[in-house]
């Protein structure tokens, strides 16, 4: 069984956007809601995160990254609310199975409450 499919399913179906960089800060993978999501941007897959973003955003950018790679116990940090989207994002760090960090990703969490009824098969 490839695990790596079942890891990539569970990216592409995820319905908030995933922007994963490695520490050159490079996107290399953008999930389908991401690239909705930036479409006005054009094509960022290779680019630089510090592309789309104005200088204060990247010198935090480069602090989280800092702080990630101090010890292995930093992987987490909340990073804006969008209260029209009714969301918060975090900085999370990908590390690799020694711990070690090998890049990092976005995370959008909504806080809005669930419409769909519990187990609607229909």
């Amino acid at each position: 069984m490839d695990i790596e499919l079942f890891y990539k399913s569970v990216l592409e179906s995820d319905s908030a956007p995933i922007v994963i960089c490695d520490l050159n800060h490079t996107i290399f993978y953008m999930n389908p809601a991401a690239k909705a999501r930036y479409q006005k941007h054009g094509e960022l897959t290779g680019t630089s995160i510090f592309d789309c973003h104005n200088a204060d955003s990247n010198e935090k950018i480069r602090r989280v990254v800092e702080w990630f790679k101090a010890d292995k116990s930093h992987n987490k940090v909340y990073t804006f609310r969008n209260d029209k989207e009714n969301k918060d994002v975090y900085m999370i760090a990908l590390r690799d199975d020694r711990g070690e960090l090998i890049g990092y990703y976005e995370k959008h969490e909504y806080r809005t409450n669930e419409t769909m009824k519990k187990y609607d098969l229909i």
